[in-house]
């Protein structure tokens, strides 16, 4: 079974450097743009099922990237980014003046980050893995299909994810390779005496090579 792992394309938050977080924010032309060439690159992928994160800017990228598809879409809460609360909506440069220390721990040191009223990585990572777990469960050993799921998220979510695939530490969550607008990322689920591994193939559209 391959879990497809696509961030969402540009935002005018993304572009004015804005927490997003849960709150709504919508594609730019170039965010589009992006999501367009993604379908035109995966366009020959069949997927079984397209899971979506509830948020606008994903349900605008399923939309632009699956523009023709009859598979079916799930949109689902549990697939929206990590809740910033009382951080969301303002700019990131302010926050850096207003609060140093958890915006140096956010970009620098996620294993650190603690805000109140917001979710910690740790609780963001825990909810993509469980989230991962149910999609894979729901589609473990049916006859069918291409054994291909798609999942359109965002990008702290989907590096939480890989980062407990990889085996990584917290702390190294945002090493690279950068998640960029759109980028698309694959892992392997396999199953072997009711054990499940999980491998990365693709990470942000490069070939993955363990370090």
């Amino acid at each position: 079974m391959e879990i497809h792992l696509i961030r969402h394309g540009e935002t005018d938050w993304n572009k004015a450097r804005r927490v997003q977080g849960q709150s709504e924010s919508q594609l730019t032309e170039l965010g589009i743009q992006q999501a367009q060439e993604l379908g035109q690159r995966i366009q020959q992928l069949e997927f079984d099922k397209i899971y979506c994160s509830s948020s606008l800017r994903t349900r605008q990228t399923a939309e632009h990237a699956f523009p023709k598809t009859t598979t079916e879409i799930h949109y689902l809460d549990t697939l929206r980014e990590i809740f910033l609360g009382p951080w969301e909506g303002h700019l990131y440069e302010d926050l850096a003046v207003r609060e140093p220390d958890s915006h140096r721990h956010f970009w620098e040191q996620p294993h650190l980050f603690q805000v109140k009223g917001a979710e910690s990585f740790f609780e963001l990572q825990q909810r993509a893995i469980d989230t991962v777990a149910k999609i894979e469960s729901s589609h473990r050993g049916k006859a069918v299909g291409s054994g291909k799921v798609a999942i359109v998220s965002h990008g702290a979510l989907i590096k939480s994810y890989l980062c407990h695939v990889e085996g990584r530490n917290m702390e190294q969550l945002w090493a690279p390779p950068r998640m960029h607008n759109c980028a698309h990322s694959i892992v392997a689920l396999s199953e072997d005496d009711d054990t499940s591994t999980a491998t990365i193939l693709q990470y942000a559209d490069q070939p993955f090579i363990k370090d």
